[in-house]
């Protein structure tokens, strides 16, 4: 019987696998920190929050799981100002080889944190087993009760399972931010990625190889105090808008400005990302307002 997750995991992060060997997502797909410096303007802005939140410790932490080329963890630290840069540390968290970055830290495992943890496109890329309905798998019980016969899906435990030991290791706030879909609409999604376009899977670590999140079910795992809404309704109420204003040379910069934050925002695109955050030791009431719920957006999915 063919062990999916234990292929998986073997092309991407075994001896020769695809983020083993030091491949980064930047050269192989178009993320949210790719767009520009505006997502780390939104996470430093949440990061703030939090540190009010616990009451300004003396030293707050920032940990990006899952970084890449590191591209978010510099822009945050970058970006960062005031008492909040003087007493931040930076962490970077991959398994590839690491790139060098000033005031950016690596390991190769997520650390213990006080201050906010930020998983981006981390769980889309922890590998599952896949069964074929019908199914007695007491995940897909629970979580994927549409499986029909000859259909076949991803067993989301072990992303559940990896979500909840890192918002474990946090006290203050814990955030995924991925694609994904909810229990009322489970599709299965496998698929690999090479050089900008979406390919077959082979399990030979020539490709990326990624799967939809269940981030209901990641939530449920890791309990407590959480919400789960889109990355559009998250980054306006972190203060990022379209708008244009100025005139002149200032007018272009704002008018770019706001090209790049319509794309974040995109409902068709990365605005219906789901962005799970959690509390621990502080409350996401404090964090971000009342937001609507996420519901996702069939024509964001990458494997349409």
């Amino acid at each position: 019987m063919f062990d999916w997750e234990a292929a998986w995991h073997a092309a991407l992060y075994g001896p020769g696998g695809f983020f083993a060997r030091g491949e980064k997502p930047a050269a192989h797909f178009r993320t949210s920190p790719l767009v520009g410096p505006e997502l780390a303007e939104a996470l430093v802005e949440l990061l703030s929050r939090v540190d009010s939140a616990l009451g300004s410790p003396p030293v707050l932490d920032f940990v990006d799981v899952g970084a890449g080329g590191g591209e978010l963890a510099y822009a945050v630290r970058s970006l960062a100002s005031g008492s909040l840069a003087s007493r931040l540390r930076v962490t970077a968290v991959e398994v590839g080889p690491f790139v060098p970055l000033p005031g950016v830290s690596w390991t190769s495992e997520v650390p213990s944190c006080v201050g906010l943890l930020v998983a981006h496109e981390w769980l889309d890329a922890v590998p599952c087993p896949v069964v074929t309905g019908p199914s007695a798998d007491p995940w897909i019980t629970r979580w994927w009760p549409s499986l029909r016969a000859g259909e076949q899906a991803e067993v989301g435990a072990p992303r559940d399972a990896a979500w909840a030991a890192a918002v474990a290791s946090v006290r203050g706030a814990a955030l995924a931010i991925d694609y994904g879909h909810l229990v009322s609409s489970r599709h299965f999604s496998l698929t690999g990625y090479r050089d900008g376009r979406q390919v077959p899977v082979v399990f030979d670590g020539s490709c990326d190889i990624t799967a939809h999140v269940a981030l209901d079910a990641c939530a449920e795992a890791a309990d407590g105090d959480f919400v789960l809404v889109s990355q559009r309704d998250a980054l306006g109420a972190l203060g990022l808008s379209s708008e244009v204003s100025g005139s002149g040379w200032s007018w272009l910069e704002s008018a770019a400005r706001a090209g790049r934050v319509s794309e974040l925002r995109s409902e068709a695109g990365l605005g219906a990302f789901g962005w799970l955050l959690h509390g621990r030791g502080v409350a996401v009431a404090d964090l971000l307002p009342a937001l609507p719920a996420w519901r996702p957006n069939p024509a964001s999915f990458r494997d349409c």
